[in-house]
């Protein structure tokens, strides 16, 4: 990827998890250790490969995107506003009772957003959907997937990935956030569920791997999963659970908790805020 295009990335990136910050220190509550993790990928998708209009978040032939852990709806948000579906402003007003951004998606009332989701591993399942209707329907897009590492210890993820590969579902990519951390703590002391590239292989999926912090990375992936035919792809995605603020980087404790005055600023001052 040319340099100029990575820095750009790079910025929608570092705005987006700025976002995240102001929206769960507005709130006094949510999730940014998980969100954080992906703002990376979410860069790539919404301002590089995914076919999308914010002035028309309905059209028919669009690339489809599900957050399946919803509880990282601020970085969902944040993209989204970036991208312009709707304005930046609106983020303060993240988790109020007069506000459009409810703590978990709510594709009825945010522009932009293709599925409702929260109870794990539910988005999985309606993605899997989504990519069976474009095959029925013979068009050409593509859905994508965010799936948290511990979400992958719900059980009905695993139906939807033998759905996906019965019916040979090749335009559908989901991304596992393998941060290696959940609510409760290191995924593997809670509910292995590791090792997730090969019990997707096992599934019959066509497996990658990537930096969810490396645009090339990300790009190649990507790229990778749409050369392949006949089989859904999963990419397992290494990333840093609260990437881009010190203290909470690889800290299980921000999965779910808000920062302070103190903290915000620290972690505005480090994202580059003026």
């Amino acid at each position: 990827m040319e340099q100029a295009k990575k820095d750009k990335l790079a910025k929608v990136a570092q705005n987006i998890r700025r976002d995240i910050i102001t929206e769960v220190y507005s709130a006094s509550s949510g999730h940014p250790g998980g969100s954080l993790g992906t703002a990376d990928i979410l860069a790539y998708l919404y301002f590089e490969e995914m076919n999308v209009d914010p002035k028309n978040p309905k059209m028919a032939d669009r690339d489809r995107f599900v957050m399946s852990k919803g509880h990282c709806a601020p970085a969902l948000y944040a993209v989204l506003a970036e991208r312009g579906y709707f304005p930046v402003e609106d983020l303060k007003g993240f988790r109020s009772i007069d506000s459009h951004l409810e703590g978990h998606p709510d594709m009825k009332k945010v522009p932009g957003v293709d599925m409702s989701t929260g109870s794990l591993g539910q988005g999985v399942c309606a993605a899997g959907g989504m990519a069976m209707a474009g095959k029925l329907d013979k068009k050409d897009y593509r859905v994508y997937a965010i799936l948290g590492d511990g979400e992958i210890e719900e059980g009905q993820v695993w139906e939807a990935a033998m759905f996906a590969a019965q019916y040979n579902l090749d335009n559908l990519t989901i991304f596992v956030d393998f941060n290696g951390l959940q609510i409760d703590g290191d995924i593997t002391k809670v509910m292995n569920p590791t090792p997730i590239d090969k019990k997707f292989e096992a599934f019959g999926w066509n497996v990658l791997t990537c930096d969810a912090h490396d645009f090339d990375s990300i790009e190649a992936a990507v790229s990778a999963a749409k050369a392949t035919k006949g089989k859904p792809t999963a990419i397992v995605a290494k990333s840093v659970k609260g990437k881009g603020v010190s203290f909470m980087e690889n800290q299980a404790g921000w999965h779910g908790k808000a920062p302070n005055e103190e903290e915000y600023n620290q972690a505005m001052k480090e994202l580059g805020a003026e």
